[in-house]
């Protein structure tokens, strides 16, 4: 069984994927096209999931966790290229919630 990634070894991990090839990292238009690709076939697969248009017989098999998958190599890439710290970033991004959305929701009872 593999370990836990934190998102820093995640990000090191696609650097060094993406480091062996001479093209290296698309540019941030290029991969802002690619996420919004991603984006929408993992919208196209929780529709065969969860919505009301069934595959195709002859469809490809995909998985929501594959897509989302995707989604996160190419957001990894996207933070990579513009030297961006996603680990950084995120407990930045969580300390917004927790503090301008601390009564936004409902909490549940404890």
């Amino acid at each position: 069984m593999k370990k836990d990634l934190t998102i820093r070894e995640m990000q090191q991990q696609v650097d060094e994927y993406i480091s062996q090839f001479k093209e290296g990292y698309f540019s941030p238009l290029a991969l802002m096209a690619r996420l919004t690709e991603e984006a929408g076939e993992l919208a196209r697969e929780i529709n065969h999931y969860y919505g009301e248009k069934p595959k195709r017989k002859d469809e490809e098999e995909n998985s929501i966790d594959m897509e989302l998958a995707d989604c996160m190599f190419i957001l990894t890439c996207f933070a990579n290229s513009l030297d961006i710290d996603l680990e950084k970033a995120f407990h930045a991004m969580m300390h917004k919630f927790n503090t301008r959305d601390a009564n936004r929701w409902t909490r549940k009872e404890e």
